[in-house]
């Protein structure tokens, strides 16, 4: 085993779910920035001419970078040996759990989760590092994936915890 890029990709429409959470989120920021700026703090109001556009500007960049950055760089594989896992964006992260250390494998899929048919499958071991998480694969391929490991994780022999 050793640690290489995997080469699986994430579902391309991880890429509009990740954007929509972002946008959601932004949507927030203004609006407190606009009622905060309109009602309870005159400063911030004299300010809300700079402040809001400025914000705006970072949610776009955000809402649109981020998706694509973040797709370019998820990315998992399930071997006979090993599931290997790549994610973030700015702190990105590669990691290997052998299949004879998997302990529980788990499908996760929230409700905007659901409606873009995607799910997230958490492999846990006996790792201090904590559980693998594979974000944004398609509900179909996760469910496969669970069930593959599920088999292969009761089929080990050796107990490496």
């Amino acid at each position: 085993m050793d640690l290489r890029p995997p080469s699986e990709r994430v579902s391309p429409r991880a890429k509009r779910y990740w954007a929509l959470r972002a946008a959601a989120g932004w949507i927030v920021v203004v609006a407190l920035e606009l009622v905060l700026g309109l009602t309870a703090w005159p400063w911030l109001g004299d300010a809300l001419p700079v402040v809001l556009p400025v914000t705006v500007v970072a949610a776009l960049a955000h809402v649109i970078v981020m998706p694509r950055w973040r797709f370019h760089v998820h990315r998992w594989e399930s071997t006979d040996t090993a599931v290997y896992t790549q994610s973030g964006w700015f702190d990105q992260e590669r990691r290997i759990a052998p299949l004879s250390r998997i302990q529980t494998v788990d499908t996760e899929r929230g409700p905007l989760e659901q409606i873009f048919a995607l799910a997230t499958v958490t492999v846990t071991t006996a790792s201090a590092a904590g559980p693998l998480k594979i974000h944004g694969l398609d509900a179909d391929v996760a469910q496969e994936l669970v069930d593959r490991l599920t088999k292969v994780a009761a089929a080990a022999r050796d107990d490496a915890t």
